[in-house]
């Protein structure tokens, strides 16, 4: 292991850390920290192991809308809702920085429910967001650490 690998780990935890951290682009650090160390390293093993990490991180990153948008459809919550909250998200990140996303979603889905439902009903439709988005998360995270771990194997087997 050498400085490069070195700088491309370190680069791959705050990758890991960037999957909760919602300023910090967690796998997209991640793809792109494993790309460079393919360059750096070259040959096939390496770009094995890195077009193997993409496809992990791909797979990763379409599994993490799809599974708790469905969720939430099942549970209810409209796609004009769910918008709402990502609008309300992304303007939180600029307001409270670090969480302001998931307390702006949160705000944007409960305001949302509550003009459509009722004050009683928009809770259990804002704890279904709130589910939906630590499995979200936990999917990114668990996609992110296979795909960090491929790259150890790798950096022992090159």
């Amino acid at each position: 292991m050498n400085g490069a690998d070195t700088l491309v780990g370190l680069a791959i935890l705050v990758g890991l850390v960037g999957v909760f951290v919602p300023m910090l682009p967690g796998s997209l650090l991640i793809g792109a920290a494993i790309v460079v160390w393919g360059w750096h390293t070259g040959g096939t093993t390496a770009w094995s192991i890195v077009a193997l990490c993409l496809v992990v991180l791909v797979v990763g990153a379409i599994v993490k809308y799809v599974i708790p948008g469905r969720r939430l459809r099942d549970a209810g919550v409209p796609t004009g809702t769910l918008l709402a909250g990502g609008v309300l998200g992304i303007a939180g990140l600029f307001v409270v920085p670090v969480v302001g996303f998931v307390l702006g979603f949160l705000l944007g889905v409960f305001v949302m429910q509550w003009r459509l439902l009722g004050r009683d009903r928009a809770w259990p439709a804002t704890w279904q967001a709130v589910k939906a988005i630590g499995l979200g998360m936990l999917i990114e995270f668990s996609c992110a650490a296979c795909a960090a771990l491929i790259w150890v194997i790798g950096v022992v087997v090159i």
